[in-house]
């Protein structure tokens, strides 16, 4: 039990460090994040690399995409222009997923000391920079904890079952890292999580695979909750985002085993291979969509967008 409380503090702390990262990132530029998404949005090319750079300097898919919802919802956007940074908060998400496999162990303790004593200044712009600091000595952390707390854990029957469980049944990790990140709302949290169970050798690659790939699923949850109430073509931006990470899932399901087999390929280390996989995920699911960003849109309105025929 007291390793259970121990990994759920370290999921909170997790999602904390990257909530302050993004409130530090956000207090830093705010006020050119809702020019650029609003202007830089004309074709959906233009939108995907707008997408991509404002989610990598937040930190958070799910964060664009609200802020994206809610310009949608006050209509200073239309859901056509929303397309492209659809495409781009995927891409943009990676960098989070790379930051976290540097080891920053040696230098955790001056990072929060320094961006503690940041955050008490009165000047926004240390306390935003302090924010960073200490975001980051958090995010990092918490991984560590993943690492340590991911053998004992496995000591416990029903966990180890669970563990064992998703390394013989791919789909079963596919539907955890789903719906763990539909419940903790962060795929980098999900992501990190499955690192830490990799790195001691508890989790194959393949199921690791599995979890971030149902992750990219669960994620979407945050924008949807963000469209209740925000009118029709908040949702239609909401559901976009759904069927483009569903569209990728089931594209790279069935490529799981070449994945897992060139992996090595990409690192000697399995946390840094499963980033590097997150990456060719997302940046292959939405370059392959680009081209036909606008047919796209026409299938979210077909589908999502039905009215009843007007009698003549």
């Amino acid at each position: 039990m007291p390793y259970i409380l121990l990994f759920v503090l370290c999921i909170l702390l997790f999602i904390f460090g990257m909530t302050i990262i993004r409130f530090g990132l956000f207090n830093l530029s705010a006020n050119k994040l809702k020019t650029w998404l609003i202007k830089l949005t004309s074709t959906p090319l233009k939108g995907m690399v707008t997408g991509t750079f404002i989610t990598a300097l937040l930190q958070s898919s799910s964060a664009v995409m609200v802020i994206t919802i809610g310009l949608i919802s006050a209509r200073i956007m239309t859901f056509p222009q929303s397309i492209g940074i659809i495409l781009g908060t995927n891409i943009g998400t990676t960098f989070k997923t790379e930051l976290i496999t540097f080891d920053l162990d040696a230098i955790l303790v001056p990072l929060a000391v320094s961006g503690a004593l940041l955050i008490l200044f009165k000047n926004k712009k240390a306390r935003s920079i302090g924010m960073l600091l200490f975001g980051i000595a958090s995010v990092f952390t918490a991984m560590k904890g993943f690492e340590l707390l991911a053998q004992p854990l496995t000591t416990m029957g029903f966990i180890n079952k669970f563990i064992l469980s998703i390394n013989d049944n791919l789909l079963l990790g596919l539907l955890a890292g789903t719906v763990i990140t539909a419940v903790i709302q962060s795929s980098t949290a999900m992501t990190g999580i499955a690192m830490g169970f990799l790195t001691a050798g508890l989790l194959q690659l393949d199921a690791g695979i599995a979890i971030v790939l149902g992750a990219n699923i669960g994620t979407c949850i945050t924008a949807i909750i963000a469209s209740i109430g925000g009118g029709k073509e908040s949702k239609l931006a909401a559901f976009a985002h759904v069927w483009l990470n569903v569209f990728g899932v089931l594209l790279f399901i069935p490529l799981i085993p070449i994945l897992t087999e060139n992996a090595p390929l990409l690192a000697s280390r399995k946390d840094v291979q499963l980033a590097h996989i997150s990456v060719i995920f997302n940046v292959a699911t939405s370059l392959l969509v680009l081209p036909f960003a606008t047919r796209f849109g026409e299938m979210i309105l077909f589908f999502h967008d039905r009215r009843p025929k007007r009698p003549v």
